[in-house]
């Protein structure tokens, strides 16, 4: 039977494929789309199986926070070229869109979620079979506070939420707290939470400077205990230095809007190489 432009322009939106994909795959089921979308599918497999062990190092980075939680997602491919392309963006921010409305736990339970009946691994596959590149989600994390924040660094490659202990806070405030996240990749909120490995490691680095310096054995532990403290400064949020206002830490700025105020979590990812 032929094929109209009405077809191959309800398969396109059905699987998101390109026009002559979509031509091609009705041509050979005969217009019978349950078949044309299985010829979809089947060539995103295949591809997906052949380039496996390629690197899929580009991608889309998305966050977005809806009330009381705060998600990032990362779609990945092998090109920037196809990490700009406004399909791949747009399947991205629905994955990103089904996290904020389903809360899965992590992010094989993302993967299991379904947009229009298909399962997200499934639409991704079927996306690698579009673009000839492998394809992967590549990071799904969350975060659950009194109220949250997102940012999207230009390029969607860097991503951030953060959360607070209060409702209602200012917008701009927060996002300068999660715009301080992207830039200055702490690795805890405060020095309470950071990991105690984290620490003896820090404190072991700092004596043996200390030593290499000539320092007396004796005055190891006290001179250590003061880099540890330059080194919570400069990589806790809280402790950071505003970098809108360098006369001021995140907790000061913080206060300034609230006494009580506070960040309590964030989540930083980034396909850059830092």
């Amino acid at each position: 039977m032929a094929v109209t432009m009405a077809d191959i322009t309800k398969l396109r939106k059905m699987t998101g494929a390109g026009m002559m994909d979509c031509k091609n795959a009705l041509n050979e089921a005969n217009g019978d789309f349950d078949g044309a979308m299985e010829i979809i599918r089947k060539k995103g497999k295949a591809i997906a199986a052949k380039r496996e062990d390629r690197e899929a190092s580009e991608g889309c980075v998305l966050a977005d926070a809806k009330g009381d939680f705060a998600a990032i997602v990362a779609l990945k491919c092998e090109t920037d070229f196809v990490a700009q392309n406004q399909d791949f963006i747009a399947l991205t921010r629905s994955i990103l869109d089904v996290a904020l409305e389903k809360r899965p736990a992590d992010i094989e339970a993302l993967k299991t979620l379904t947009i229009d009946g298909r399962t997200i691994a499934d639409l991704i596959v079927d996306r690698s079979g579009i673009t000839g590149e492998k394809m992967e989600l590549g990071y799904y994390g969350s975060l659950t506070a009194p109220s949250t924040i997102f940012y999207i660094h230009p390029g969607n490659k860097l991503a951030t939420i953060v959360g607070f202990n209060q409702k209602d806070i200012d917008y701009q405030v927060a996002r300068d707290v999660a715009m301080q996240v992207a830039a200055m990749n702490p690795i805890a909120v405060n020095r309470e939470e950071v990991p105690a490995d984290v620490i003896a490691k820090e404190l072991e680095i700092a004596k043996e400077k200390a030593r290499e310096e000539g320092k007396k054995e004796e005055m190891l532990d006290k001179i250590a205990q003061g880099r540890i403290n330059k080194f919570f400064q400069e990589m806790t949020l809280l402790e950071q230095i505003f970098v809108k206002d360098g006369k001021k830490t995140i907790q000061q700025y913080l206060s300034e809007q609230n006494k009580d105020l506070t960040a309590v979590s964030f989540v930083r990812f980034t396909l850059n190489a830092e």
